[in-house]
C-alpha cells in the first residue's frame, strides 16, 4: 500500500477485512433485481447491464430502467438487434445518454463474439463504454476474478477506514492500491458487492450508522470521532449558467414538433424541441432565435436543469401550427402523450411539461 495511507492506517490487519466484510454480507447483503441470488451464478448481460444503468445513478433509480431494458431485451443479442432509436427512448429521463450510445455499441461488439463477454478486466476494458470501474465490477462480480472496482460507496469507505485527507480526486491512485490489496483471492465478486451495499446502507455520504457497520474497530475517520468529514471535500466552484429558447411547436392533433440533437456531445441522440444554441451571457436567447417564423409567445418562468459543468436555464416559446416549414430539417412529430418514451432528456421533458401547460391555458 502507498506510505500516504501509513500513517492513519486502520487497527484492523488487511487481511481481516474481507472476512468481517463478507460475514456481514452473508446476513445483509441487499437483494436487487439484477442481482444473483446466493448460490446462483451470475449472468454476465445482466451484470454488466446493470453496471452502466447505475453509472451515475442510484439503485432505486435504476431498477425500473433494468426491468423494462431486462424485460424487453432479455438477451445481448436482443439489445444488439434492437434500433438505437428505441434504445434512447427505454433511457429517456435517466441522463448521461452517451451510455445509451455505447450500451449498444458493447452489445453489438459482443454479439459479433457469439454473446459472450470477455472474462479478463483487461477484455472486457476493450468494450464500448466500458471503463476501469465497470470492467473491473463486471470482471469480480460476473466471473468472480479478483479484481477490485471502486466505486463512489466503496472510495467513501476507504477514504474513511484510512482518513485519507486528500479529496478523493486527488487520492484515486493511493485508494485503488489500498482496494486491490484488501481484495479477497475467493469470492471477489461477493465481496465487491458487499462494499456497495455497506457504502449505500451503512457508511452513507450523511449520517453514517457507524456502529453498524462490520468495520467500525479498524476505521480511522471514526476512531478521530469525524466519521462524516471524510472523504475531504473539494473546493466547491461556481457554475456558470447558460441561456437557451426552446420552441414548442404543436399541429392542431396534439402532436409536437422535435427533432434529434447530434449522436456526439451533450444529450447525443436525443429528442430536443427546436431552438439556438445555449450561450453565456448577453444577448439572451429570446423569439430571434425560432426555427420558422409562427405567432410565438412566451410562457412565463424558466426550466432550469443542473449539468455537471454549467446551470441551464431555458425560456420556453409557443405556437400552434399547421406543419413543419420545408426549410426546417430532420422534423419529427411526437405525440405529447408519447413524450415520455420517445427518447427526450429530462431537461426536455420538463420543457414539454412546461410549455403544454402554458398551451393548454392560452388554448382555452
Amino acid at each position: 500500500m502507498n506510505d500516504s495511507l501509513a500513517p492513519r492506517a486502520p487497527a484492523l490487519k488487511p487481511d481481516d477485512i474481507a472476512p468481517r466484510v463478507l460475514a456481514w454480507w452473508d446476513v445483509h447483503r441487499r437483494e436487487l433485481p439484477w442481482r444473483a441470488r446466493a448460490g446462483e451464478k451470475p449472468d454476465p448481460y445482466r451484470v454488466w447491464l446493470s453496471e452502466i444503468l447505475l453509472q451515475q445513478t442510484t439503485a432505486a433509480a435504476a431498477a425500473p430502467y433494468f426491468l423494462k431494458f431486462a424485460g424487453k431485451w432479455p438477451r445481448v443479442e436482443a439489445l444488439a438487434e434492437a434500433p438505437l432509436e428505441e434504445i434512447m427512448g427505454a433511457f429517456a429521463g435517466l441522463g448521461y445518454y452517451s451510455r445509451a450510445r455505447n450500451l449498444h455499441a458493447c452489445a453489438q461488439e459482443v454479439a459479433r463474439r457469439g454473446g459472450r463477454f470477455p472474462q479478463t478486466e483487461a477484455e472486457l476494458r476493450a468494450l464500448p463504454g466500458l471503463g476501469a470501474y465497470t470492467a473491473a465490477a463486471v470482471a469480480a462480480i460476473a466471473f468472480d476474478a479478483k479484481a477490485a472496482p471502486v466505486d463512489g460507496n466503496i472510495a467513501r469507505i476507504l477514504s474513511r477506514l484510512y482518513a485519507v485527507e486528500a479529496p478523493i480526486g486527488s487520492a484515486r491512485r493511493q485508494i485503488a492500491e489500498a482496494a486491490a490489496l484488501l481484495t479477497p483471492a475467493d469470492r471477489a465478486g461477493d465481496y465487491a458487492q458487499a462494499l456497495m451495499d455497506i457504502g449505500a446502507t451503512i457508511c452513507r455520504p450523511r449520517n453514517p450508522d457507524c456502529p453498524a457497520c462490520p468495520l467500525q474497530e479498524g476505521c480511522a475517520a471514526l476512531a478521530l470521532g469525524e466519521p462524516a468529514a471524510f472523504p475531504r471535500k473539494n473546493a466547491v466552484k461556481a457554475k456558470p449558467i447558460r441561456l437557451g429558447a426552446a420552441f414548442f411547436a404543436r399541429r392542431a392533433d396534439g402532436a409536437i414538433l422535435a427533432r434529434r440533437r447530434p449522436p456526439k456531445g451533450l444529450l447525443g441522440s436525443t429528442l430536443e424541441l427546436p431552438g439556438g444554441p445555449w450561450r453565456v451571457g448577453e444577448p439572451a436567447p429570446g423569439v430571434e432565435d425560432a426555427p420558422f417564423p409562427a405567432a410565438w409567445r412566451q410562457a412565463p418562468g424558466l426550466v432550469e436543469q443542473v449539468f455537471t459543468h454549467f446551470t441551464l436555464r431555458l425560456t420556453l416559446y409557443v405556437a400552434e401550427v399547421g406543419g413543419a416549414p420545408q426549410q426546417f430539417e430532420g422534423a419529427i412529430w411526437v405525440a405529447l402523450e408519447d413524450a415520455a418514451s420517445a427518447g427526450f432528456s429530462s431537461v426536455m421533458l420538463k420543457a414539454l411539461a412546461h410549455a403544454g401547460r402554458f398551451a393548454d391555458v392560452g388554448k382555452g
